[in-house]
């Protein structure tokens, strides 16, 4: 059973995976045991998906599971183990900006859940606001974070301080302005494919949870 649901998942998340076990392998060599330690992590916790969908019962789309194992992959095992923080300038922005749209579309469909698929429960901007909301508030709370761990554990995960924290925060916004749009155009019935794509398939495999999906 274990083995087989492993199987099931995209080759891209099978691929880091067997990269990931590889790395394990020679840092263990090599007695590198923090990358030993990000490396195990990052497979545990790109596994995790799709063992709490199974837990309650949601399905997830491939696609998604395969974004959240390359975000993770990206910010913990490259950015973290190998540095790319630190190499490229733009990879901090790239991971906030990611993980701010996945938040979008993560607390749009929450919202959408709660309403059992009803479209027409609250106007597609409320919906849509709430999801950006959603996402703004964990990308604040990520900073204080940061914030903490600098202060009592003497970490520079802040870098240049304010200017990062506030960069931060505004690719967090743009971010999650996506993931809110996305959440907007598919309650308009408009199918742009994308991020409004994953939703649409979303709520097609797991129909249980959207009850009222299509009703007036």
């Amino acid at each position: 059973m274990f083995w087989s649901r492993l199987r099931a998942q995209p080759p891209l998340l099978r691929f880091m995976w067997a990269t990931l076990l590889v790395a394990v392998v020679a840092a263990l060599i090599e007695r590198r045991w923090v990358l030993v330690f990000e490396a195990v992590a990052t497979i545990l916790m790109s596994m995790m998906p799709v063992f709490f969908a199974r837990r309650f019962g949601i399905r997830l789309p491939l696609r998604f599971v395969a974004g959240i194992g390359l975000f993770l992959y990206a910010t913990i095992f490259l950015g973290e183990a190998y540095d790319f923080y630190d190499r490229y300038w733009w990879w901090d922005v790239l991971m906030h900006g990611g993980a701010a749209m996945g938040f979008g579309l993560m607390g749009f469909l929450f919202i959408f859940m709660l309403f059992e698929g009803d479209r027409y429960a609250a106007p597609a901007w409320a919906m849509a606001m709430i999801a950006f909301c959603f996402s703004v508030t964990l990308g604040a709370l990520w900073e204080i974070f940061e914030y903490a761990m600098d202060v009592n554990f003497g970490m520079n995960m802040q870098k240049s301080g304010l200017v990062d924290t506030m960069w931060d925060l505004i690719v967090d916004v743009i971010g999650a302005s996506f993931g809110a749009a996305a959440g907007f155009f598919y309650l308009k019935g408009r199918d742009l494919g994308g991020l409004t794509g994953v939703i649409a398939e979303f709520v097609e495999i797991n129909r249980r949870f959207f009850r009222r999906f299509g009703r007036r």
